[in-house]
């Protein structure tokens, strides 16, 4: 069989865009008692052997009708499609084809009746038409079939394609289901929907590929909004990429801690390959600029951490040979005797090392191993040499504490001149007596100490008291208030014999400030023994 409008031999059906007119009196196809009814099973058409030819061909095998599967017939109001449908594979268009080279028949199958035949009808030439609105339109021929066959053949090509576009339909609510996959097959169907050579409810056919179509218009939307949301979301991962790099890139070559900022920024690299790899794509100019700044903030950073490492270097060899000299100098020092000017040169020399910058850390490691050495064998040796005479200063210690003990019996001072004399006699022995372990070199010198500033205060103290303008003034003083104490007492009296509360209280008050301070001034005449 083959959809066509030419002649065809008389094995095939015929089918034909050729439309023709409904009847006049119903403008509804003519149909038959047969196409209700359950159809018989297709009997093979039988062979014209054409006249005059005495080896004619072997007669040409029976429609492939038989091969199709049988196809529930959907009601065509109903969206979905019945739970039976074909594979899509066999689209509208592909009619069924002889088996020409097949020596033997196929086997006959019973095919259920289609639903859909009601939507079409077969003149009395044997053409196939369908109702397109209020039109017929010629879809082909079947010739040697019966009206209700071709019938039949024409509404299963029309179930296919209905089962066809509904699967797409069905397929369509599937998430995993791409736009392109549907696209792909509506535009197949939308090749076949040009003019169907099929029998059925077109109408349904054409409502439910608007609801495709119009599925996958919302389908199309929502995917792109789902790729724009992530392209958007990939494009803000790559920014904070872009931002970190560019962050570690700007920070103070004085800052930077070098080992991690370097160990990161090969992190950032890292992750921005995987980004790449598993994120939405970016569009090209945008991937483009944020490479362009990552790069450059990376390229930025090793630029100055090669900077930094190379000035770094010339550094260290400057240290290293400041620190070899240091070095050469303390070993020379190393065996000195001369223990105070030594020991200061050795405080100097390390001055001079924590100033002189670092080498690297082998270098420095070794440098200080042996400026250590030298300055731990002066100072061992001069701690040696300490240890013994401190040692031979045990007898002078005992003396310095047994005069100790004589000093502070001189406290509290009451005779200073006595005081005086005792102090000096005891400090000629304490200078005789000679050094002391440097151990107890402190402690011995401040209680001495102590005690002479206690001899000194109370000298100090009675030569101001003896002392004669102190004692003038001290005089002049008391004078004073005597006189304004009298002078006082004299406005007290008067104002009292007049009666005069309020001076009396005030003058009452002024007088015992007075007596106050005079019986200071007296006390103090008292203790410079001038009353």
């Amino acid at each position: 069989m083959s959809d066509s409008t030419t002649e065809q031999p008389a094995q095939e059906p015929n089918e034909s865009a050729a439309v023709t007119e409904p009847t006049a009196a119903t403008g509804t196809p003519e149909t038959t008692e047969e196409v209700s009814t359950p159809a018989q099973p297709e009997a093979a058409p039988e062979a014209q052997p054409e006249e005059a030819q005495p080896e004619a061909p072997a007669p040409e095998a029976q429609p492939e009708v038989a091969a199709e599967e049988p196809v529930a017939a959907p009601t065509p109001a109903a969206i979905p499609t019945p739970s039976a449908i074909p594979s899509p594979a066999a689209l509208a268009g592909s009619t069924p084809k002889p088996s020409a080279l097949s020596p033997t028949p196929a086997p006959v199958q019973v095919h259920t009746p289609s639903d859909s035949a009601r939507f079409g009808r077969v003149d009395d030439e044997g053409k196939v038409f369908v109702q397109e609105g209020a039109e017929w339109r010629e879809v082909g021929s079947f010739p040697g079939a019966t009206p209700d066959e071709a019938l039949q053949y024409f509404a299963r090509k029309y179930d296919e394609l209905y089962a066809t576009v509904d699967l797409l339909f069905q397929r369509m609510q599937t998430p995993e289901v791409t736009v392109k996959e549907l696209q792909d097959g509506l535009n197949t169907v939308h090749e076949a929907m040009v003019e169907p050579n099929v029998v059925g409810d077109l109408a349904a056919l054409a409502a439910l590929l608007t609801q495709v179509e119009d599925g996958l218009a919302a389908k199309r939307e929502a995917e792109t909004a789902r790729r724009k949301a992530a392209k958007a979301a990939a494009q803000a991962e790559r920014e904070v990429l872009v931002n970190e790099a560019e962050t570690i890139a700007a920070t103070p070559e004085n800052k930077v801690q070098w080992k991690q900022s370097s160990a990161r920024m090969r992190e950032l690299l890292d992750e921005w390959k995987a980004h790449q790899r598993s994120a939405a794509r970016l569009d090209k100019d945008t991937e483009h600029a944020l490479w362009q700044r990552f790069s450059k903030a990376r390229n930025g950073f090793d630029k100055m951490r090669r900077a930094h490492f190379a000035q770094l270097e010339e550094t260290r060899g400057a240290a290293k040979k400041a620190k070899e000299d240091l070095v050469a100098e303390a070993e020379k020092l190393a065996a000195s005797t001369d223990w105070g000017p030594t020991a200061s040169a050795f405080k100097r020399l390390m001055d001079r090392w924590r100033q002189a910058g670092r080498a690297s850390r082998q270098d420095d490691d070794a440098l200080w191993a042996k400026f250590k050495a030298a300055q731990d064998s002066f100072f061992d040796s001069k701690d040696r040499v300490a240890a013994e005479e401190d040692e031979s200063y045990r007898a002078n210690l005992e003396v310095k504490e047994a005069l100790l003990v004589e000093a502070e019996r001189i406290l509290p001072v009451k005779d200073i001149d006595r005081a005086k004399a005792q102090l000096r006699t005891i400090q000629d022995k304490w200078d005789k007596a000679g050094k002391v372990p440097r151990a107890d070199i402190d402690r011995t010198e401040k209680a001495m100490r102590r005690i002479e500033n206690a001899v000194r205060d109370a000298e100090e103290s009675k030569w101001s008291k003896s002392n004669p303008e102190v004692v003038a003034r001290a005089s002049s003083m008391a004078t004073q208030l005597e006189a304004s104490v009298a002078k006082i007492e004299e406005d007290l009296a008067e104002a009292k014999a007049k009666g005069r509360e309020k001076k009396v209280a005030e003058l009452t008050a002024k007088l015992e400030a007075q007596q106050q301070w005079l019986a200071q001034a007296r006390a103090g005449l008292d203790e410079f023994g001038t009353r």
